[in-house]
């Protein structure tokens, strides 16, 4: 039996290796594109890669995905974390969870992974071709059975028994075209995991100023995120806005990047609240200046900046603080408005929302419902994650059920 899987990424090499170790009969062949292999794999986490996320319960996990994580929920419970971490603990690679949840290698070296990959591909038999682009894939009946000729941009042609694409999410319409040809829908590609450009920002001076916690929401929307957020020369960065760029995404592509973000930088306190502990501080600290002592933990420079927005003079004192300005504070702290106007791709971490319809895909073997014998794994179905580890699982997952099934 030959098996042809296309695309040399975590996916493609999960499927193959999966695949390879269940059936040692079977022929499986990885085409990669391009010359490099595990690319993603290799920038990822600042060239750490981040594995996967520290929990253990499918149902959870399958809460970070913003598109796809209802079909994932079963398919985490066959192949999650846990078994994501076993897999490459058994294979020589131990993982460490990180506080924030994200896990890395403990080398913190991207190149673990992907000398761990390529060494289990050779030793299970998975043939590897690089620069081996598939321009087309052409379902053949012969009798009762379905084969594949795949046209490679060389003209050479490769048969196949069955065939895996995992050729990783694409951020032009177009590129899904080969795959509409075999009749299956894509939804439309938009990007996913950006920052927010603000060219009007008031806070520009203070790039590289970040707060553990804040919460980020958007105007006359149900969009919101909490956690660090770090400010930019551009605009705003952080947890907080990638992780609201993956919910918000088709929502931002429509409004053209163009919209209201509204941050609060004292995301555990309500109005009443603040305007208690404000009322409180300013009778326990009559003389102190206001601008000169920062509240609630805010870095200094930000407490400063916040204060010249809320119009404070520099030199007032908390006792001779006018309500006018008190109330201009409290809307700083609770709801500052961020006009919004473009984007900027996050690093090399690029995920790009769209792909696959998942009604087209039997989530439990990820084969095609529409062509026997064509199964997808990986970003080129319509599932992404938000920043953390996610999309390297989906992509585990997803390849080990693919590459089962195909054995």
């Amino acid at each position: 039996m030959q098996i042809a899987v296309i695309g040399g990424g975590a996916a493609g090499f999960f499927g193959a290796i999966t695949c390879a170790e269940a059936n040692p009969q079977a022929k499986v062949l990885l085409l990669e594109k391009t010359n490099k292999l595990l690319s993603k794999v290799r920038v990822s986490g600042g060239g750490r890669c981040n594995v996967t996320h520290n929990c253990f319960v499918p149902t959870v996990f399958s809460q970070y995905y913003p598109r796809g994580g209802k079909q994932l929920k079963e398919a985490l419970k066959v192949f999650g974390a846990r078994e994501t971490v076993e897999w490459f603990e058994r294979r020589g690679v131990k993982l460490k969870a990180e506080s924030d949840g994200r896990m890395f290698p403990v080398t913190d070296n991207s190149e673990t992974i992907i000398e761990c990959l390529q060494q289990q591909a050779r030793i299970a038999g998975v043939q590897i071709k690089t620069s081996a682009a598939v321009e087309s894939i052409k379902p053949v009946r012969d009798g009762n059975k379905t084969y594949f000729l795949l046209n490679l941009s060389n003209g050479e042609i490769i048969k196949a028994d069955k065939v895996l694409v995992s050729t990783g999410g694409n951020p032009k319409s177009q590129g899904y075209d080969w795959l509409r040809q075999l009749g299956h829908t894509i939804q439309e590609p938009v990007p996913s995991l950006f920052t927010f450009n603000v060219p009007s920002s008031p806070l520009k001076e203070l790039q590289g100023v970040s707060v553990p916690h804040a919460r980020v929401r958007i105007a006359g929307q149900k969009l919101e995120y909490e956690g660090p957020l770090l400010i930019t020369h551009w605009g705003y960065s952080g947890p907080a806005v990638l992780k609201l760029s993956a919910w918000g995404a088709r929502y931002f592509y429509e409004q053209k990047y163009a919209f209201t973000a509204l941050i609060q930088w004292v995301p555990e306190q309500t109005e009443e609240s603040l305007r208690e502990q404000l009322q409180q501080y300013r009778q326990a600290h009559p003389k102190k200046i206001v601008a000169g002592n920062s509240l609630f933990g805010l870095p200094q420079r930000l407490w400063q900046e916040l204060t010249q927005l809320a119009e404070v003079p520099e030199q007032v004192r908390w006792a001779d603080l006018p309500a006018k300005n008190t109330n201009k504070l409290v809307e700083a702290l609770l709801r500052m408005p961020v006009p919004v106007n473009g984007k900027t791709t996050f690093k090399e971490e690029f995920v790009t929302c769209g792909g696959i319809d998942l009604r087209q895909v039997n989530m439990k073997t990820m084969e095609s419902r529409l062509q026997p014998g064509l199964y997808f794994a990986g970003e080129v179905l319509d599932i992404d994650g938000i920043t953390g580890g996610f999309n390297f699982q989906a992509a585990w997952t997803t390849g080990y059920l693919a590459g089962k099934s195909l054995a």
